[in-house]
């Protein structure tokens, strides 16, 4: 036998040696623990969504799920530090909405498409605009007639181009005049901290991280981005009718591994998540916090993805945030 013939033998050899390997490991995923990288800081929404059914994931795979929250770049850092890792399952994107939009504002060259979504727990459509119990303010109306009165005086809570707050912020913006003083934040648990210790006056925020100090007085609920009433507080409709072509909108929360990950590990990980997110326990503690649960995986979740990527990529373009032409990217205007 040739030498060539040999080397060829032995190549065919190591790679079949290697795709049976990858499938051996495959079949017998997870046997170690398996990290969990949170796009945000810890405390804030994204964060205890993703905690919340971690718990009850783990307990499905058999496994721990070791949570590291890597917040920065409005989640390109933790993204990118998934991106790096071997797609066998063991390192998952505990990833939330702004990613969608990381090419339409120059953040990164990547969005989900280099992801599939393991599953889509929930959606926090009930987005607040919140204040201190004792600030001046009764009314979204109030707010916004104060802030023209005194231009760049009032410090709002700001999360990066393309988080949740930023898009609001957008969305009021290209309806009125609203010339308010961003502080960013790193998420928003730390936001809701300068918020309590009266270091910034006001936030867009999703109701969970914020909905029990409502409740206990400490914050109080200026408007709800909705067209109708939420636990009492005023739809901005209200005050600002031409917010009713976004809606219904808001942030939502989902585990992504590498779109090469193997197919029988993804299959491992969906049934995992799926049942943890149709966890009872789950359920009521998100509801709680005015988040609607969907537990949704497949092209259910990818058309999910490019639906809220469009709405949303769109009015950032409108509004003269996005760096890049939505339509340059194939993303349909809806």
């Amino acid at each position: 036998m040739s030498t060539s013939k040999r080397r060829l033998i032995g190549t065919v050899i190591a790679l079949a040696a290697a795709v049976l390997s990858g499938q051996a490991m495959a079949q017998s995923f997870p046997d170690h623990d398996v990290n969990l990288v949170i796009q945000w800081g810890a405390g804030g929404g994204t964060d205890v969504a993703l905690r919340g059914y971690a718990e009850y994931a783990e307990e499905a795979l058999g496994k721990k799920l070791v949570i590291i929250n890597r917040p920065g770049g409005t989640g390109a850092i933790a993204a990118n530090a998934v991106m790096q890792q071997p797609a066998d399952g063991y390192t998952l994107l505990g990833g939330s909405e702004p990613q969608a939009l990381f090419r339409v504002l120059g953040i990164a060259d990547f969005d989900f498409s280099e992801f599939t979504p393991i599953n889509i727990a929930a959606i926090g459509d009930t987005f607040l605009v919140v204040t201190k119990n004792d600030a001046p303010w009764n009314s979204f109306k109030e707010l916004i007639a104060d802030a023209n009165a005194r231009p760049g005086k009032i410090k709002q809570y700001t999360a990066g181009a393309g988080s949740s707050p930023f898009v609001v912020n957008a969305m009021v913006a290209s309806q009125t005049k609203y010339p308010l003083n961003g502080v960013p934040f790193a998420g928003d648990g730390p936001a809701v901290a300068a918020l309590l210790g009266g270091h910034i006056d006001v936030a867009f925020m999703a109701t969970g991280p914020v909905i029990e100090h409502v409740r206990a007085g400490r914050l109080k609920a200026l408007g709800v981005l909705a067209s109708k009433p939420y636990m009492g507080i005023p739809p901005m409709t209200d005050t600002l009718p031409g917010l009713e072509k976004f809606l219904p909108w808001g942030p939502w929360y989902g585990v992504f591994v590498r779109k090469e990950t193997p197919d029988t590990v993804k299959a491992k990980l969906t049934a995992a998540f799926k049942k943890a997110a149709s966890n009872p326990k789950y359920r009521v503690m998100m509801e709680a916090r005015g988040t609607n649960i969907l537990n949704i995986n497949g092209a259910e979740a990818e058309a999910f993805i490019k639906k809220w990527q469009s709405t949303t990529a769109w009015l950032l373009h409108d509004a003269g945030a996005a760096k890049v032409n939505p339509a340059e990217l194939g993303i349909a205007k809806p």
